[in-house]
């Protein structure tokens, strides 16, 4: 059975795939795994001699969604949700176990999703993803403007998702093979050659509306996506000193995710009001 091929259209000119030996790189994480651990250890100690009224951040306004990267599922993003809800943020999870089905199955699940947390908390949604997770949060920003206040992308090969390390490769060739299969909810062939890759990559390269916040951050040490293709030019492009993996937990990271949100809220807020004195 041959292995499949990724559609010439998700590699465009100018990107490439990053080098065999840059996988090392990622050897990082453990570093950055340490480094969320003296943070966390630091902060509970902070707290403690503060007084007990000082102890609690004030609660922001937008709910914040943080959705998981390829072959992921939520719990990659667990120590990010919690250092968010300590710094005042409603963090709610994409109830993506594991990142590996179609994308565009994927996304409306991830809109419906958005639509109840919109419904109960009668506010749009700010959107933290992942590698793929930020993919999709950008294509639903595209499409669903209404439900969405702002997104942060981490790592997310948005110009190019086809600019990933071969081990990645490597992991769809299975998912599709499996599919073949008759293994139901995984990426098919379609997925990856097919109109529903074509869909999906249109979308993630249509404008972002005005009224939505988007903050690409990446790393140049990453070791899984080109990152050349995680910033396009419509974003607020934050670079950082992280593996691809360590992005979800890497604190000085997360303090580039807390301050996007905060600028998100805040532009949105100018935006109103600009609206109401017009």
């Amino acid at each position: 059975m041959s292995t499949p091929t990724l559609a010439a259209f998700l590699l465009p000119e100018g990107f490439a795939r990053p080098a065999l030996a840059t996988v090392v790189r990622e050897g990082s994480v453990l570093g950055e795994a340490g480094r969320y651990m003296l943070r966390t250890a630091g902060d509970r100690r902070a707290r403690r001699s503060a007084p007990y009224t000082g102890r609690t951040r004030p609660r922001a306004a937008d709910p914040v969604v943080l959705v998981p990267g390829f072959l992921a599922g939520d719990a990659s993003l667990a120590l990010m949700a919690r250092t968010l809800r300590g710094e005042g943020f409603r963090t709610y999870r994409s109830h993506i176990r594991a990142n590996v089905g179609c994308t565009l199955d994927a996304a409306d699940q991830l809109e419906e999703r958005l639509e109840s947390i919109v419904i109960r908390r009668g506010t749009r949604v700010q959107i933290v993803g992942h590698s793929l997770g930020g993919m999709l949060a950008r294509g639903i920003a595209v499409r669903r403007p209404d439900l969405v206040a702002g997104i942060v992308t981490l790592g997310s090969p948005m110009l190019a998702p086809g600019a990933h390390h071969r081990v990645l490769t490597a992991s769809v060739d299975v998912l599709v093979r499996l599919s073949r299969a008759g293994l139901p909810g995984l990426m098919a062939e379609e997925c990856v050659a097919g109109g529903c890759a074509r869909q999906s990559f249109d979308e993630s390269q249509e404008p972002m509306p005005a009224n939505v916040g988007f903050t690409a951050v990446f790393s140049k040490r990453d070791g899984i996506v080109d990152w050349r293709a995680c910033a396009p030019a419509a974003a607020h492009a934050i670079e950082v000193t992280a593996s691809h993996v360590g992005m979800a937990l890497d604190p000085r990271v997360i303090d580039h995710v807390a301050a996007s949100l905060r600028r998100h809220a805040l532009d949105s807020v100018v935006e109103v009001d600009r609206g109401v004195t017009a």
